[in-house]
């Protein structure tokens, strides 16, 4: 990638060619790693296929006019949630109901194949993640339920460790003391299933001693479905250097997630203060039944105008993205935006529909129609069908 002084000479000559910024982001293959509108659904009683502007950061039409051709949507539950195997069968329950109510606009993926079959038909490629190692109970077998309903990557922790498996949380606070840090014996016996099933590894999330035993393990590469660039905003879901360089010798993809606190290192002081104000509604969500993530996210939504003023630029999240291709190349990187599980993206990325903003700093930036080809989904495409079984 060419950084070019003179940018605006760039997109003069590519746009006298018929290469717009919304005719590149069109014909890329745009690829989003990690949405939680299952969840968020759930939580809101929303559906998906609704119009939901002014609700939430997806909707389906809305990831149609965003030029998304794949979206990976996240099966997520808290620890909290006394049947986590359950729950994520019947969050994907409700994304095939999706799919089984819109043939004409959404096609099931698994495999590459699929996935290309998908972009052939103009329909939205439908993927799915489980985001948290809890959600198979400690068991290979809920592993293979999982893979065999259609799910293609887990995020070994969220924010809760496994017994299996320490999370970026637990290791940092010190509720996971470092002797007893990474994976356990059955942390690695997973980790090898999922190489031999061909499910993505997913290391957002992760300890930094369980993602050090994991790229010790692994045999195919692995993603970073959600995650950005520790350099820039020291906090404990951000990656280090030295972990993104391993990704990059791993053959991997690091998505940039899109959320405040992850890019702007200044967000989550002030957003706290914020949370503070709004204490007393939060809770009464909370003690309403909604899990806490989301009982605040309603409330930042109800208030808006607050948030607004906090948020970060764009700008910001472009300069996550120049720092991994800075540091280990452009076939690296990818987006993987954590909508609808997030209170707040920077300025200008209100939901799916804001995408081809991001094409658009992409070429104000120089980077080539190449490179953004692979940024927004051509590296994804390449680790998927590098897991799959030849």
């Amino acid at each position: 990638m060419k950084h070019l002084c003179c940018w605006t000479f760039l997109l003069l000559a590519v746009t006298s060619l018929g290469q717009t910024p919304t005719r590149i982001h069109q014909r890329a293959v745009l690829v989003d790693t990690h949405n939680d509108f299952p969840s968020a659904g759930i939580a809101k009683n929303l559906p998906f296929d609704g119009n939901l502007l002014g609700s939430t950061h997806s909707d389906l039409a809305r990831m149609q006019s965003g030029g998304i051709d794949v979206q990976i949507f996240s099966i997520f539950c808290g620890p909290e949630q006394a049947k986590p195997f359950a729950w994520a069968n019947r969050e994907i329950d409700s994304v095939r109901a999706w799919v089984q109510r819109n043939p004409d606009r959404m096609q099931w993926v698994r495999t590459s194949r699929e996935l290309h079959a998908a972009l052939r038909s103009g329909r939205l490629g439908t993927m799915l993640g489980v985001e948290g190692g809890h959600m198979i109970e400690d068991r290979l077998e809920n592993l293979q339920a999982l893979f065999d309903r259609g799910v293609r990557y887990l995020t070994l922790t969220w924010n809760n460790s496994t017994s299996w498996a320490s999370s970026a949380l637990d290791e940092t606070t010190g509720r996971i003391p470092p002797a007893k840090a990474g994976l356990t014996p059955l942390g690695r016996e997973i980790v090898r299933r999922m190489n031999d099933l061909g499910m993505l590894i997913d290391v957002s999330h992760n300890g930094e001693r369980t993602f050090w035993d994991v790229m010790a393990i692994t045999r195919k590469p692995l993603i970073a479905s959600h995650s950005s660039a520790y350099a820039l905003c020291p906090h404990r879901r951000n990656l280090k250097d030295d972990q993104i360089r391993a990704i990059a010798r791993n053959q991997g993809v690091v998505h940039l997630n899109f959320y405040a606190g992850f890019l702007d290192s200044t967000y989550d002081q002030k957003a706290a203060a914020l949370a503070q104000r709004y204490k007393a509604e939060t809770d009464s969500l909370v003690r309403a039944g909604m899990q806490p993530d989301y009982a605040q996210m309603m409330v930042a939504e109800k208030h808006r105008e607050d948030y607004n003023a906090i948020r970060p630029p764009l700008s910001l999240l472009l300069d996550h993205l120049d720092h991994i291709v800075r540091l280990v190349g452009v076939d690296h990187v990818g987006l993987g935006s954590d909508f609808d599980g997030i209170e707040a993206g920077p300025l200008g990325l209100d939901g799916v529909e804001a995408f081809p903003k991001i094409t658009a700093a992409l070429l104000e930036r120089g980077y080539s129609v190449k490179e953004i080809r692979k940024i927004l989904g051509g590296n994804f495409l390449r680790v998927l069908k590098a897991n799959e079984h030849r």
